[in-house]
């Protein structure tokens, strides 16, 4: 062999490993989940969390994606909003999906700033390409039936002006069944937590 022939092979092995490095990178798909307690874990242990349990069923299912977790106990769509361009930034998913709202129906705040909240927060992430999954919540009617049905109304009218996927109700088959919930009747338990996971995945496996 030629002494230009094996300089060649050598330079073509050194760079080998640099394009399988690339490669993987590129491959690196995120799902980046927005959310309050109900996609925190809040009082279950992590491995027990729907979030936990959806990156157990990618990578089951051989789906090349990560889980980004950036929900907090207690956050609004407020909270939700100053966080996500950041988030965006730091993590470039390629689905995000937005579980707030919750704590702004407890709290009464008034449907058009929640609208417009989650309205912008679509607006970003589909602005950096990703695609987006709303997740619906319904709230008693402790501020009047009004207040009830708008905010019920507005998740399906923002999925259906955005063109987003959506999870109509977030709890659908652990809200109404007290052996799913914690003792505050409001947080799923361990138990719930694969029915949240499959509320989601009626959704994002289409995504996939």
């Amino acid at each position: 062999m030629s002494c230009a022939k094996r300089s060649f092979i050598v330079v073509l092995l050194a760079l080998m490993p640099v394009f399988v490095a690339c490669q993987a990178d590129s491959s690196d798909r995120k799902i980046l989940i927005v959310g309050d307690s109900l996609s925190a874990g809040y009082g279950i242990a992590d491995n027990e969390s729907w979030v936990t349990l959806l990156q157990n069923r990618l990578e089951a299912k051989g789906y090349g994606y990560r889980v980004v977790n950036a929900s907090i106990s207690g956050d609004t769509t407020g909270g939700g909003l100053r966080r996500l361009p950041r988030a965006l930034k730091v993590h470039e998913p390629d689905i995000v999906l937005i579980e707030l709202g919750g704590n702004d129906g407890l709290r009464g705040t008034p449907v058009g700033v929640i609208r417009n909240n989650l309205t912008t927060m679509i607006e970003l992430g589909q602005d950096t390409g990703a695609q987006i999954i709303l997740a619906g919540m319904l709230m008693p009617p402790n501020y009047g039936q009004a207040y009830t049905n708008g905010f019920a109304e507005l998740y399906p009218e923002l999925a259906a002006e955005y063109d987003t996927a959506l999870i109509r109700f977030f709890l659908k088959n652990v809200a109404i069944n007290p052996a799913l919930l914690q003792p505050d009747q409001i947080h799923p338990n361990a138990d719930g937590q694969p029915y949240l996971l499959d509320n989601v995945w009626a959704e994002l496996e289409e995504m996939l």
